[in-house]
């Protein structure tokens, strides 16, 4: 490729960064929110900048060069710096803090998320927050890329090194089980013998519980995978089956509470911990600031509620 004058811009870095992790000019262009006629617009200047070809494009799934390899490590250093030094900018004067992009799981949009992002505006009043609800290994991956800057959600292996992590609370997975079916006596053998609603495989959480149950030779008979606490509770409700989730998540369907009971797994217990991530050293105090607040909206809004309605969790679920 020939050199033809221009400059690197940290936008078309961005591009670039985008377009190697998707692996694909439509992936990035829907990350980044343009067009994939921009996306390609920036990769040519920035090729024509550098002066030599730093992606495979026509191939599918779209692939660095030999030079695009290493100018993505120098690439994800630039956008790093430029990224700490706009968080300092903005720190030095908390009020200028111009945006924040938060991912949340859906477990806390009810009564979290709103009291968190209320606390927050009284201080930033500036701030325009940017919400993402979804899946924890939707949100992990979000923040990897740089399309948040600070989630909460459920831990998914060891933390890296690029990673500041704040630990909220600890929840055990439950039996959750249409209200009386249980008789007492062999808990095991009464839930085998009901049909199992399983939390879909696609997310992190149900393929915890799966590996869980394959660890402990478990084997249920199930006729439903869902992606949604409010499925799966509606059909536990309607006595169609039993499940296994948290109480986080009995708690975020508060229509069918009344209509299910929680019991203990009758086998090796095993639980989940949610906490505050984010890029280390970018936000400054902020991210401590915020777990402490959450810790608080969770003491009062999600540990507290359920350890009234169920006592025995009173040692199993607790804030970190």
């Amino acid at each position: 490729m020939s050199h033809s004058a221009g400059r690197i811009t940290l936008w078309n870095i961005e591009v670039f960064v985008a377009t190697a992790q998707e692996a694909s000019i439509s992936g990035a262009a829907k990350r980044l929110s343009t067009s994939a006629a921009t996306v390609s617009q920036q990769l040519t200047s920035l090729e024509g900048a550098i002066g030599t070809a730093l992606l495979n494009r026509s191939a599918r799934p779209v692939t660095p060069t030999p030079a695009g390899e290493m100018f993505l490590r120098r690439a994800n250093a630039i956008l790093n710096e430029a990224e700490q030094a706009r968080s300092e900018i903005a720190l030095a004067d908390l009020s200028r803090l111009m945006r924040l992009r938060l991912g949340m799981i859906e477990d806390f949009d009810a009564d979290v998320t709103p009291r968190l992002l209320s606390a927050m505006g009284e201080d930033l009043k500036t701030c325009q927050f940017l919400l993402e609800t979804g899946a924890s290994h939707r949100l992990h991956d979000l923040l990897e890329a740089r399309s948040l800057d600070v989630i909460v959600a459920s831990d998914i292996g060891a933390a890296a090194d690029w990673m500041e992590v704040h630990p909220l609370m600890e929840e055990p997975f439950v039996a959750a089980v249409p209200k009386g079916a249980l008789t007492g006596g062999d808990i095991a053998r009464q839930l085998r013998r009901m049909p199992f609603v399983q939390y879909t495989t696609r997310h992190h959480m149900g393929r915890v519980i799966a590996d869980h149950l394959a660890r402990q030779n478990v084997s249920l008979t199930g006729r439903f995978e869902m992606d949604s606490y409010h499925a799966i509770m509606a059909m536990v409700a309607a006595g169609a089956g039993w499940s296994i989730l948290t109480p986080l998540g009995w708690l975020h369907t508060q229509r069918f509470r009344e209509q299910v009971d929680l019991v203990e797994l009758p086998f090796e217990p095993f639980s989940r911990r949610i906490s505050l991530t984010a890029r280390r050293g970018v936000l400054g105090e902020m991210p401590g600031q915020m777990a402490a607040q959450l810790r608080s909206v969770l003491t009062n809004r999600v540990v507290g509620p359920a350890v009234d309605q169920t006592p025995w969790l009173r040692d199993v679920m607790k804030l970190l």
